[in-house]
């Protein structure tokens, strides 16, 4: 079996603002690098056998820092980014609806977003596969992704064998600076919670 820990990274002015980053690709802000250093300190004593990354420079910092504390330097993974916002990518969630109601109303009953945007089934298709090639480079492993919001949701919800859009129905957000916790063991994704 395969421990993989999700992390989100940590906060940018744009998620206190709440923008929609998508793949842009803001820094960190100061209480994102507190709370990357908050979970460098938490994670210290758990061995790592790697740390991936999503490349966008918000999730690779916070993988450096984690990283940093194993004496392992972060690998990055394409798959990991964020979910392509398109044209809501920089607009703050006011500024959405106000341009674009329909589409915005449509996100706010969790199904797709921006029209030119990615689609939920493209981000799914991407990451989990992507998810599963690393925990079977480190069977019996403990590894760290530092990735985003949708592509832990996505995660999550093949997980837990459903879809997306219920996984965004479900919730509870996915919090900068969160970890979630999955087991992997021949090729079966799910929550470590169920192997206690």
């Amino acid at each position: 079996m395969t421990t993989l820990l999700l992390v989100r990274h940590g906060e940018t002015d744009w998620n206190r603002d709440e923008r929609f980053q998508g793949q842009a690709d803001p820094p960190l802000n100061q209480t994102g690098r507190s709370q990357a250093v908050d979970l460098s300190v938490l994670l210290a004593a758990d061995p790592l056998s790697a740390v991936y990354t999503s490349p966008l420079q918000r999730a690779f910092e916070t993988a450096e820092i984690i990283a940093a504390a194993h004496g392992l330097e972060p690998s990055t993974v394409e798959a990991l980014r964020e979910m392509y916002d398109g044209s809501w990518e920089g607009l703050t969630r006011a500024e959405v609806e106000e341009r674009f109601p329909h589409e915005y109303a449509r996100w706010l009953e969790h199904r797709r977003g921006p029209g030119d945007g990615e689609s939920y089934d493209g981000l799914c298709g991407r990451v989990v596969p992507a998810i599963l090639e690393i925990a079977a480079a480190h069977p019996n492993g403990r590894v760290l992704a530092v990735t985003h919001a949708g592509p832990i949701r996505a995660t999550l919800a093949h997980a837990d064998g459903i879809s997306y859009e219920e996984a965004r129905k479900r919730g509870p957000a996915i919090e900068n600076g969160s970890l979630v916790e999955l087991a992997i063991e021949d090729g079966d994704l799910r929550r470590f919670e169920e192997d206690e």
